[in-house]
């Protein structure tokens, strides 16, 4: 048999009552022309026109070399004049295109190794009717396809390249192949779709998304954990304060925009979750958010880890090494604790900011930096200004807007819901099996005054749970500052009387002495019958 006497009925066998269609003794599967054009469009919506070129040329690849190994393997007389002539038969046999006009040499000069015209491209047909016209040509699948047969029956790297397609408004498909050696430089964009670096940006770009859609998921459930009764279900900061309500807003806002930004307020007030809320909600959210301590590194070290150094830039530099500009490139870099930079680190900085380039340590040529800066601070950048130890100009460039993050002694309305989403947090890291809090142990968390703010509640919270023998959190559980630190009466809430804190602290503090009377009476400078006359009072003695 020859190629010419191939013939679909012949090569195809299936149970018409249905089953398994077999071609060339190979299962086979027939999809309608249609679905496939959906699934290119949904390929390119989600992934982008690189990748989803990427998938169809590899897969049009292995298409094509499998169908070129059936038929060495289960034709092998037509296999010794499959050159130039069996491509086109299955090409067109399979109902993937029309082949006409085609050409061929031995491909050694500088003509063509084969040439030919393309008619009734499935492929062009389909990204018409769902993707519309394009500026390049579209049949990726079907050079993919012819790439891979080629090469498996020449036994060498062959390549097709397509130069008129429908699919951007020529009349007919026409592609050339060459050997890949023959193709000198022409050919270096297009290997980037059929080589393993292309599956790697792929699998990145993959990953990448993946990434986020875990993240957003990671943050509803964290939204429904401390939200139980927030009327604003999208709410991914605890903020039933007026105060964090009006900062959330801010940040919500500003983060349509690019601009700089620095957030200021007490250490453990949250600033770097306001930091990330930001990212979280701008255009640069799958992209990366890589964040700093400023004041934790030395001058040298701090500017090595922003921009990177070059190989043998310093004793211990081996290799060349990316800085978090380079690394947050597309994404959000925060800069914490800004006011801890050095006047030489300040120059550098604004000099960044204002180029948007950097130099990597021991080099002389600047790269280009596209990526947001929000600086926190626990200073007064303006009396640090005066004091000369903080650049007025750098304060500026920074501070194009700037967002203050009330404590947690100006906002009692978030107490409760963040103790709650750190209990819920907390207690399933530990296993432990915590529901809540006991009415005074709530009571004892909003009279606190919190000068550690954010960060001391979820480590009181820890502390709590580590502790506690019973399903809820009571008074005893707490650290000691808890139980016996004179506590802030809630302005907002219900006023208690004297008489009650007084109870609440001589019984704290004799908690704190483990029941001890004597001690317990030094520490309230009390005398020890005054204290036995308290407890009775409490009915306690």
């Amino acid at each position: 048999m020859k190629v010419d006497d191939l013939d679909l009925r012949e090569l195809l066998s299936f149970n018409p009552k249905g089953g398994s269609i077999q071609f060339m003794d190979e299962r086979a599967l027939l999809f309608d022309a249609a679905a496939l054009g959906l699934l290119r469009k949904e390929l390119i919506d989600n992934l982008g026109m690189f990748a989803a070129r990427s998938i169809l040329t590899r897969f049009g690849y292995a298409h094509g070399w499998r169908t070129a190994e059936n038929m060495r393997s289960k034709m092998p007389e037509i296999w010794k004049e499959a050159k130039g002539k069996a491509g086109p038969k299955f090409h067109s046999l399979t109902g993937l295109v029309k082949v006409r006009n085609s050409k061929r040499t031995k491909g050694e000069g500088d003509e063509p190794l084969i040439d030919s015209i393309w008619d009734e491209s499935f492929e062009a047909e389909q990204h018409l009717l769902h993707i519309g016209l394009e500026k390049e040509p579209v049949c990726w699948t079907l050079v993919g396809y012819a790439s891979g047969f080629v090469s498996c029956i020449e036994g060498r790297e062959v390549y097709f390249i397509e130069d008129k397609c429908r699919g951007k408004g020529d009349a007919t498909c026409h592609v050339v192949a060459h050997f890949k050696e023959k193709w000198g430089t022409e050919i270096g964009p297009h290997l980037t779709y059929y080589q393993m670096e292309s599956s790697s940006a792929i699998l990145k770009e993959l990953s990448d998304k993946l990434h986020c859609i875990e993240n957003r998921l990671k943050k509803r459930k964290e939204q429904l954990a401390f939200l139980e009764d927030n009327e604003d279900a999208d709410q991914p900061i605890t903020a039933r304060s007026a105060a964090m309500r009006s900062i959330v807003d801010i940040a919500r806002r500003i983060a349509a925009v690019d601009s700089t930004v620095l957030i200021s307020g007490d250490s453990g007030v949250g600033k770097e979750r306001i930091a990330r809320f930001i990212h979280d909600q701008s255009a640069r959210e799958c992209l990366p958010f890589v964040a700093v301590n400023c004041g934790a590194l030395t001058e040298t070290l701090l500017e090595s880890e922003l921009f990177g150094h070059a190989k043998g830039a310093f004793t211990g530099a081996d290799k060349d090494r990316q800085g978090l500009f380079e690394a947050a490139t597309g994404g959000t870099l925060f800069l914490d604790e800004i006011g801890e930079v050095s006047p030489g680190m300040q120059v550098k900085l604004l000099r960044v900011l204002q180029e948007r380039e950097i130099r990597r340590v021991g080099e002389n040529k600047s790269r280009p930096i596209d990526v947001r800066v929000v600086a926190a601070t626990n200073r007064n950048l303006a009396n640090e200004i005066n004091a000369g130890r903080f650049r007025q100009d750098l304060y500026y460039r920074l501070r194009v807007i700037e967002l203050r993050v009330p404590p947690l002694r100006e906002r009692h309305e978030d107490i409760l819901p963040l103790a709650r989403f750190f209990l819920t947090k907390i207690a399933k890291n530990l296993r432990r099996s915590i529901t809540g809090f006991t009415p005074s142990a709530a009571d004892r968390l909003l009279r606190y005054d919190w000068p550690g703010n954010v960060r001391e509640l979820q480590n009181s919270v820890e502390y709590a749970v580590a502790l506690c023998q019973g399903s809820q959190i009571d008074v005893d559980d707490f650290p000691c500052e808890l139980r016996v630190v004179p506590l802030t009466p809630v302005v907002s809430g219900c006023m208690r009387s004297l008489s009650e804190i007084e109870q609440d602290y001589i019984l704290g503090v004799l908690h704190a002495m483990d029941g001890k009377i004597y001690p317990a009476a030094a520490v309230l400078k009390i005398s020890v019958a005054t204290l036995y006359r308290k407890l009775r009072e409490y009915g306690v003695q």
